[in-house]
């Protein structure tokens, strides 16, 4: 009987079953989207109490962005202000809310952040969710920015990084599409551009770049001809100081408590230290800039090998050495931190993954800071010279290492060899060594 109920009929194939299909990750993380945003609109619509600002957040958009929409709405850019410091992409951004009819600019100006976003998770979900690809992505940018509390809701970050992310997802596919994006996410906000830092070199890097040249000289051309005087943020944005929140405005809170003679003062739309020294930690912070450029060029210029991560790694890389050395940290940069951690977790390559915890962490702390302590760090109390010395300290960890782990980097040429003929074929497709001139295939 025994050896009867082991027969099997001859030529019988006992069937695998097949791979789960990614519809319940999917249905999961609309889910935990539409609850994240549900919250974070509830704490926008009630961000008057003390613990959320006082309406502090959103009166940027009601005041400040609704005047810019004015005075864009007039056919010009705002000349002499010292608060517009934006590149003339900015103006249809904060020109799009008014395409949307019976609704308020502050509503309809949170309805195109909320669509930005949904187009930021589908990206990620739609790469992070393929067979081979790993959920993680999509899932850190669901759940991490609702950390940073309702404030992506009233600035207008959270677009610009949809142009980044949106630029680094097509790179393997629609290299001029990545060139295209990356250019209109610069115009709007410069640091988009630095998403093309890790672009394989040969043929994509070419067709990429050219992309984002034509593209960026068309828009500005339309732009300059749509609006007059396209280029005065160059001269406010020139007249910067130390914000209380970057790294040397950290110095500067300690020092306080040394005897330093300096002052928080409300300038250029942030707290910005004023009194001696200043004007010389702010050539430091550009300094450190230019010397952290320099490093992620060198990378560039010794790299000779690429997986289909990589361009995300050095995305990364790029925008946390330019955030930590920045004169101005606010705490809505730590969106675009989120969007390129979220894009290197799509990969199962990435070298980024411990450097995602760090940026994970660093944005919990942001929202104790602003809006939640914020009067703490204006004084420059010891709680508040400690909360920016932690926020602070884990940006600067996560940049150093960021930058360690991609100098260090390199693709194994060995597949797993237990992973079997579709395991090995995986494997290769984002780990061999890649040739000069050939696309990455993801």
């Amino acid at each position: 009987m025994s050896a009867f109920r082991n027969h099997r009929p001859p030529g019988r194939v006992r069937r695998v079953p097949p791979a789960p299909r990614p519809c319940g990750h999917a249905l999961a993380l609309a889910a935990a989207w539409l609850a994240t945003r549900a919250l974070m609109l509830w704490l926008l619509a009630h961000d008057r109490l003390a613990p959320l600002g006082r309406g502090g957040v959103s009166r940027e958009v009601r005041q400040l962005y609704f005047h810019w929409y004015g005075v864009l709405s007039q056919g010009a850019f705002p000349v002499g202000d010292r608060l517009w410091q934006y590149p003339p992409g900015a103006g249809p951004v904060l020109l799009a809310p008014g395409l949307l009819p019976g609704l308020t600019y502050f509503t309809a100006f949170v309805a195109c952040t909320l669509a930005a976003d949904a187009v930021v998770t589908a990206a990620l979900a739609r790469a992070g969710l393929r067979s081979g690809r790993s959920p993680r992505g999509p899932w850190l940018w669901v759940l991490g920015l609702p950390l940073l509390l309702h404030v992506p809701l009233a600035r207008y970050d959270v677009q610009v990084t949809a142009f980044a992310v949106v630029s680094l997802l097509a790179l393997s596919r629609r290299p001029r599409a990545c060139g295209a994006f990356a250019a209109a996410g610069a115009l709007v906000k410069v640091w988009p551009a630095l998403a093309l830092i890790g672009t394989p070199r040969g043929r994509t890097t070419r067709q990429v770049w050219t992309s984002a040249a034509v593209t960026a000289a068309a828009l500005l051309a339309v732009l300059a001809a749509a609006f007059g005087t396209p280029f005065d943020f160059l001269r406010q944005q020139s007249g910067r100081g130390v914000q209380i929140e970057s790294l040397g405005g950290t110095v500067l809170g300690f020092a306080r408590h040394a005897g330093w003679p300096g002052t928080a003062r409300y300038q250029y739309g942030a707290m910005e230290f004023v009194g001696p020294y200043t004007g010389a930690v702010a050539a430091c912070s550009l300094a450190l800039t230019a010397v952290a450029f320099g490093l992620v060029l060198l990378w560039r210029v010794r790299a000779r090998h690429w997986t289909s991560a990589t361009p995300y790694d050095a995305a990364l890389t790029a925008v946390l050495l330019f955030t930590v050395t920045s004169r101005v940290i606010s705490p809505q940069y730590m969106v675009w931190l989120l969007g390129l951690a979220a894009v290197c977790l799509t990969s199962r390559h990435t070298t980024q993954r411990p450097v995602a915890v760090l940026v994970v962490a660093a944005t919990a702390v942001s929202s104790v800071v602003y809006p939640g302590m914020y009067g703490e760090v204006v004084r420059s109390t010891w709680t508040g010279c400690l909360l920016m010395l932690v926020r602070n300290g884990l940006l600067a960890a996560a940049a150093g290492w960021s930058f360690l782990r991609l100098w260090r980097s390199g693709p194994s040429t060995e597949a797993p060899h237990d992973a079997g003929p579709a395991g090995r074929e995986r494997a290769g497709a984002d780990t061999h060594r890649i040739p000069a001139g050939l696309r990455t295939r993801q």
